[in-house]
């Protein structure tokens, strides 16, 4: 299951890396023009995190019930400079979580009575995320245009995930202005995961008379009768490109605008996730209310964004940066985001984080809450991502650099050390926490 909310990065480096001298290649040999390596040597970087999160509205119980999880993330990123002029990038990273709301796919594999508020203890309450990236960057002899591209994959317990993409980047008026362009492609496959209590009435199965049901009491409505709503394709593709512009305007202020658009294909709901309806009558096993359907949503979605950055340096100690952007879908989604951050500078070598960001956003033409919606409807989810929230989010964190890498541990100088914690809290009962660490070796 896509975990869906911020994960973070960061910790304990163990770099590793060769020393690449920094060579001037003559560009012409009448001129002997010089150019500098765009990266010296080889850098690694290993991150890590640890995210926490809780909430009352599951989309996996049909907009109640527990959305506790905690998910644990680690990262390598290895930067190689293969010449003056192109620089490969390998990241992996591996992340493990426990979820609660997950685990009620099978609310039924427990010792304990079946309950949206209580985990299970089945297979679907954890799983292992991994994931791969190799890039390349080429730079031009003037170092004024940037070539790059790269290939992804990621594997989790319910999917698959095949990206490519690249971009190019363009700086003029003595590099004060910024022009890039960039595109992605990314092809996922769904492995189909129906709530347990549907699995029987799918692809013609025995219904009521599957063993599941034998010798477990249906309450309220005995004569359960769900109208699953089966998928047909495994597959979701998502397009991506986008512009992003960057001007310096004077010594103290750098601005920026980007545009992002992405279109998506396929199945894209969740195929575990529950819906219940106003007009059908309840049925229970337990605690635990039995699906009417499974969430349906289009399958295609457009979405635009369009943001600026405007950072402004009041001296050597602080520094102002802000951001705006402004997103649109063919959902019936519109949001907007803001936030402030101001590195405060307290020495030499340790600056201060502190930040906050704001958040809201209109509901999907598609969402409504729990027992809410008609079976006589289309489309119908009660993921309350998809719903009307506002979010505000606090931060605070420290970074330590060494430019010169004085420290060391065996033969790796200490480049920086990031340390972050956010805690972000939404109007829907839902809230977060996350601690990045990272830090950076060179030798």
């Amino acid at each position: 299951m896509t975990i869906k909310s911020l994960i973070f990065t960061s910790v304990i480096s163990l770099g590793f890396g060769r020393v690449v001298q920094a060579q001037n290649s003559p560009v012409s040999d009448s001129t002997r023009v010089y150019k500098k390596r765009v990266l010296e040597s080889t850098e690694v970087d290993i991150l890590s995190s640890y995210y926490s999160q809780d909430g009352d509205n599951a989309a996996v119980s049909g907009g109640i019930g527990t959305e506790e999880l905690t998910d644990a993330t680690g990262t390598i990123i290895v930067s190689i400079p293969l010449n003056d002029d192109d620089v490969l990038t390998i990241d992996a990273g591996i992340s493990a979580y426990t979820s609660a709301s997950s685990s009620n796919i099978n609310p039924f594999d427990s010792n304990d009575p079946a309950d949206p508020f209580t985990a299970s203890s089945g297979a679907s309450s954890g799983d292992i995320w991994v994931n791969g990236n190799i890039g390349y960057s080429h730079s031009s002899d003037d170092r004024n245009t940037i070539y790059s591209g790269k290939v992804s994959v990621a594997s989790e317990f319910d999917y698959f995930s095949l990206g490519f993409g690249g971009s190019i980047t363009k700086l003029f008026n003595e590099k004060n202005t910024e022009l890039s362009l960039h595109a992605s492609v990314y092809l996922d496959t769904w492995k189909i995961l129906y709530p347990y209590e549907l699995r029987p009435f799918a692809d013609n199965g025995p219904g009521l008379n599957d063993e599941f049901y034998q010798g477990r009491i249906i309450t309220g409505n005995p004569d359960y009768a769900p109208s699953l709503h089966e998928i047909d394709s495994e597959g979701r593709n998502s397009y991506s490109g986008g512009l992003n512009f960057s001007q310096i305007l004077s010594k103290n202020m750098q601005g920026s605008i980007a545009l992002d658009v992405v279109k998506q294909q396929g199945q894209l709901g969740t195929p575990f996730q529950r819906v219940y309806f106003a007009d059908v009558a309840n049925s229970y096993i337990e605690n635990f209310q039995l699906a009417d359907d499974i969430e349906q949503l289009p399958d295609s979605r457009f979405k635009i964004a369009i943001g600026g950055r405007l950072h402004y340096y009041i001296n050597e100690f602080l520094v102002l940066r802000t951001y705006y952007r402004y997103y649109s879908d063919d959902w019936g989604i519109n949001s907007h985001t803001a936030s402030l951050e101001v590195p405060v500078k307290i020495s030499d070598k340790f600056t201060l984080y502190p930040s906050y960001r704001y958040y809201n956003q209109t509901a999907a033409d598609y969402f409504a809450p729990y027992e809410t919606h008609l079976s006589t409807q289309h489309y119908y989810t009660s993921d309350y991502d998809l719903s009307k929230y506002s979010a505000n989010q606090y931060g605070f964190g420290v970074s330590y650099t060494d430019i010169f890498t004085k420290a060391h541990i065996w033969k790796f100088g200490l480049k920086s050390v990031d340390l972050k914690y956010y805690h972000y809290d939404r109007n829907t009962s839902f809230n977060s926490n996350i601690i990045t660490v990272g830090i950076k070796f060179v030798q």
